[in-house]
């Protein structure tokens, strides 16, 4: 299976408008739903200590955990900066379902084999990350309009840095991809394509729509 042919960029309006992370009333859900994916990143640091033949794996996703750290306060930071509460938030339920999503699977996983389990939670923290970096890339194109006072948190998530970390984890899950079944590959494409729904979901929640409003 080739991965990067399924990459799916949500749409971003690039003059500013609508910017996920970035506005303002929305702070507080991706605060929440970094604060609850870092059990699930734990989890996948978990596995790859198991089942890893890589010891440079390890590092990848240790580098992941550090950097969840570092999002938190940059989140306090902004929303401090902004006047936007953290405390007392009421999730979303898209973003509830999302969190939901990646612990149910979790529960599931523990009677999966094991090169199923690695692979399935790689891919997912994979497809993750590079959503997020590759749409706030595309709102620092020279086309883009984005306004100045966003451009810092568009060039910390969609930096070149952050892009290279994403292909590391890419590197990561294909290789985990090759040395297994086509069932295997099979159940993590289901997987694969299942976050990027969710990922679609948790972006038009912050343009005030969901899917099933659409239809």
């Amino acid at each position: 299976m080739s991965i990067s042919r399924h990459i799916l960029i949500p749409s971003c309006n690039r003059n500013g408008s609508v910017l996920r992370t970035l506005r303002l009333e929305k702070y507080g859900q991706d605060y929440l739903f970094v604060r609850n994916f870092v059990p699930f990143v734990a989890s996948v640091l978990m596995k790859c200590a198991k089942e890893s033949d890589n010891e440079s794996d390890m590092e990848v996703i240790r580098a992941g955990m550090a950097s969840l750290h570092d999002e938190i306060a940059w989140f306090k930071k902004e929303a401090a900066k902004w006047d936007v509460q953290l405390t007392g938030i009421t999730p979303h339920k898209t973003n509830q379902n999302y969190c939901s999503f990646l612990i149910f699977s979790e529960v599931f996983d523990k009677l999966s084999k094991n090169k199923m389990r690695r692979t399935k939670a790689i891919m997912a923290f994979w497809t993750i990350k590079t959503v997020y970096q590759q749409s706030f890339a595309y709102c620092l194109e020279d086309d883009a309009k984005t306004p100045a006072e966003l451009r810092g948190a568009c060039e910390r998530w969609g930096s070149e840095g952050f892009g290279q970390y994403c292909n590391s984890l890419q590197e990561i899950a294909e290789r985990s991809l090759s040395k297994v079944s086509n069932d295997v590959k099979a159940k993590a494409e289901v997987t694969f394509l299942r976050v990027l729904e969710e990922e679609v979901e948790f972006w038009n929640m912050s343009e005030g729509r969901t899917l099933s409003e659409q239809n």
